[in-house]
């Protein structure tokens, strides 16, 4: 499984979305499950699933799906893979 599906997964848990859900085009607070509260419980999926320390200026910055594979990106996760 790819970086990339990994994160899926994780967003797709964190937010109690649908396995088949599309979740590349999501934005911070455009789903109403995308709270503050799931924010934070999405980082900590992150942190787990990937052993990385995101800093409060990445979770703030974090800001749609797209930001987050970015984040991995930085931290070294599937930067290979392009």
């Amino acid at each position: 499984m790819s970086h990339l599906d990994r994160l899926r997964a994780v967003f797709r848990s964190s937010l109690n979305l649908p396995a088949d859900a599309d979740v590349d085009g999501l934005e911070y607070r455009v789903l109403p499950q995308w709270d503050s509260l799931a924010h934070m419980s999405l980082i900590a999926a992150m942190e787990d699933e990937f052993a990385v320390m995101i800093d409060t200026d990445e979770m703030i910055d974090m800001s749609s799906f797209a930001k987050a594979a970015e984040l991995l990106e930085k931290h070294g996760i599937g930067a290979a893979a392009h």
